[in-house]
């Protein structure tokens, strides 16, 4: 193979399990050898961060392993405090020597400077609280902390760093769905190149510019997202097919005319030229089958009662060496109804995968827990895995947890989940935690029940097997609180999001696309100094607001929503209505207009021989995200105006 890496990219290089973009990485680092072949870095600097805890020195704290990424600025320091004591000895102001130390602390001066070295701790603190530290566990030991902390202050000492090229291994692994959040947003404004191996599809989507698939042992490259990946690899898969068989005619005609003809004198000509033509064609490689069209169902579970699972005001509270750990306090009521698809977030020790066993009954707490009639509960987590006989093969694990599968559709449903072939006869005892892990997802997936809790259920699964439990998760008829900090997979099963923070859970209704939008308006109102647009707080109850707060809250509840600002209500409520009609008829033609273009550049993104030519693809992907963006701005000022008039017509 052979691939070459531009500079300011944001690359995604994907594949499924297996085919080498670990191996790759390694291979870009020098880590790993190769056969034949050579590297060229250009000059660049690179920066890996691997799947697995890099060593460190785990009796430093977590700021100085942060600021150890500054190792030049630490000598630079050095070699001042150097300089100044030796200027502080000379006596003789006027020697070469102490025109030379002069100099000397003006060079080290401007390289200090140069590598801001007077923000470097600022720096070092804000990426660290970025990626979830609290400013208190600053201080504390890496000795303190698990492997999972661990990778989170790598990817900072590795970010602080800031190399020409960053190679980052599954850099969510180990964050919640907020740090996953921020290291997005400090990526897209990385000044380097970066080549991303993820199953996180909000990650490759939203950062990455050009995907790599590795596949047949080579990097095929695709100039866009991961979406626009999976379109242009079917279009490609297609072109390639379609060659693979008419060349397969082709050489099976030569054949068979070599062997008809082989003894014959008079074709000997037409053999050997036939022979010749054989040995030099380049063939075509078949493309590989797409493992995503494995699918399967949830087993048709029973009706439960309406009220599924229902909590009085409660709380939990955790016995600790330094002191009582306190989860959940007062926190208010909840209830879990039938046909609820609910997505359970937060960050990491709010309290997500204690409320899940709470909710499981696995956990006792403070408080009520009230179970509906009919109530069939399954409960997934990471040490579900632990329960599995080790004596039983992965076959013979999930068959103990099936009603009425057969062993084809098992063994589909275990093909989805990355045991193919021989691989489900292999005993549980010799898999690895994470194979374990997908036995288990796979064991609680057969068996039936109408209410499933599944916590990080996609942990240790690629994006192919993602895709087929969000397909099956969406055909499931009974109810399901699920944690993930994979962004794609919420917004793709959940229509409710529940968010654990400061001892209480607040709801929000809605995909998590939408909790977002939330969000967003909420910071926005508070930017503005406007009332925040109110969730449902399930947290210990709230005094009663003044008549004017309240007013003033429920106003904003009634016009904070997607499409009616409270400036575009304000600009277009004071024109007469004359006018309003006539901007209302123009907003729809351009709307009309711009449809039409959008229309003609996904045309044309549909040719594949439009991405023969890099640039020319690379434009009109571009003009297909300017023109979508016109569009989402004119159906916002269409929504207003439509408000307004209708206002007018009430």
């Amino acid at each position: 193979m052979s691939w070459t890496i531009k500079d300011n990219k944001r690359i995604g290089l994907v594949g499924p399990n297996g085919a080498g973009k670990t191996t790759l990485l390694r291979v870009l680092t020098g880590e790993q050898e190769i056969d034949e072949g050579s590297i060229q870095l250009g000059g660049s600097s690179l920066g890996y961060l691997r799947q697995e805890a890099e060593e460190a020195n785990i009796d430093q704290s977590v700021i100085e392993e942060a600021l150890s990424a500054f190792e030049d600025v630490e000598t630079l320091e050095v070699r001042e405090k150097a300089i100044l004591s030796e200027l502080d000895r000379e006596t003789d102001h006027t020697t070469d020597r102490y025109e030379k130390l002069l100099h000397d602390l003006d060079d080290v001066h401007h390289a200090l400077h140069a590598a801001d070295a007077h923000t470097a701790k600022p720096r070092a603190e804000s990426v660290l609280m970025g990626l979830g530290f609290e400013a208190e566990d600053l201080e504390r030991p890496l000795s303190t902390f698990s492997g999972g902390w661990r990778m989170r202050v790598a990817l900072a000492r590795l970010l602080l760093k800031a190399p020409d090229v960053l190679l980052l291994d599954e850099p969510t692994n180990h964050l919640d769905i907020d740090s996953i959040a921020w290291l997005e947003a400090y990526l897209k404004a990385y000044n380097g190149t970066i080549v991303i191996v993820s199953h996180d599809r909000y990650v490759l989507d939203r950062l990455v510019t050009t995907t790599a698939e590795m596949a047949n042992a080579g990097v095929n490259e695709f100039a866009g997202n991961y979406s626009f990946y999976l379109t242009e690899r079917v279009l490609q898969r297609e072109i390639q097919r379609s060659g693979y068989v008419n060349q397969q005619k082709q050489i099976a005609e030569a054949e068979k005319f070599v062997e008809r003809f082989r003894y014959k004198a008079s074709k000997a000509k037409q053999v050997q030229s036939r022979v010749k033509t054989l040995e030099k064609l380049e063939r075509i490689v078949e493309p590989e089958s797409d493992g995503a069209s494995i699918s399967f169902r949830f087993p048709a579970p029973t009706r439960s009662a309406r009220s599924v699972i229902s909590l009085s005001t409660f709380s939990k509270v955790y016995p600790s060496e330094e002191g009582p750990i306190e989860v959940f306090r007062n926190a208010d009521s909840l209830i879990v109804e039938r046909g609820n698809k609910i997505a359970l977030i937060g960050r990491n020790g709010a309290g997500k995968s204690t409320l899940a066993r709470i909710l499981g009954g696995t956990e006792p707490f403070e408080g009520e827990r009230r179970v509906g009639r009919e109530v069939d509960i399954n409960f997934f987590a990471q040490h579900t895995a632990d329960t599995l006989d080790p004596r039983d093969t992965v076959m013979e694990a999930v068959q103990r947890a099936a009603t009425g599968q057969s062993e084809t559709e098992i063994r589909s449903i275990l093909g989805a989940f990355l045991f193919r072939g021989d691989d489900v006869f292999k005993p549980v005892k010799v898999l690895s935690g994470g194979e374990r892990s997908r036995v288990a997802l796979a064991k609680t997936l057969v068996a039936p029940a109408n209410f499933l809790i599944l916590d990080e259920p996609t942990n240790h699964l690629d994006i192919r097997s993602i895709d087929v439990l969000i397909g099956a998760m969406q055909q499931y008829s009974g109810t399901f609180v699920v944690v993930s900090h994979d962004r794609h997979f919420l917004d793709q099963v959940a229509t409710e999001v529940w968010r654990a923070e400061d001892g209480g859970v607040t709801v929000y209704p809605g995909t998590y696309s939408e909790y977002r939008w939330h969000l967003e308006r909420q910071q926005g109102a508070l930017e503005n100094g406007t009332p925040k647009v109110r969730a449902t707080k399930r947290k210990k109850e709230k005094k009663p607001q003044p008549e004017a707060a309240a007013v003033a809250e429920a106003v904003a509840e009634e016009t904070d929503r997607p499409g009616a600002s409270d400036e575009a209500l304000a600009k277009y409520a004071s024109m007469n209505t004359f006018n309003l009609r006539r901007l209302f008829e123009k907003t729809e033609a351009s709307i009309l207009k711009a449809e039409e273009a959008k229309s003609a550049i996904e045309t044309k993104l549909s040719d594949p021989s439009l991405y023969g030519d890099e640039s020319a693809s690379q434009e009109a992907t571009k003009a297909y995200d300017e023109v979508r963006v016109t569009l989402e701005d004119l159906y916002e000022k269409w929504e207003s105006l439509s408000e307004v008039l209708g206002g007018r017509k009430r």
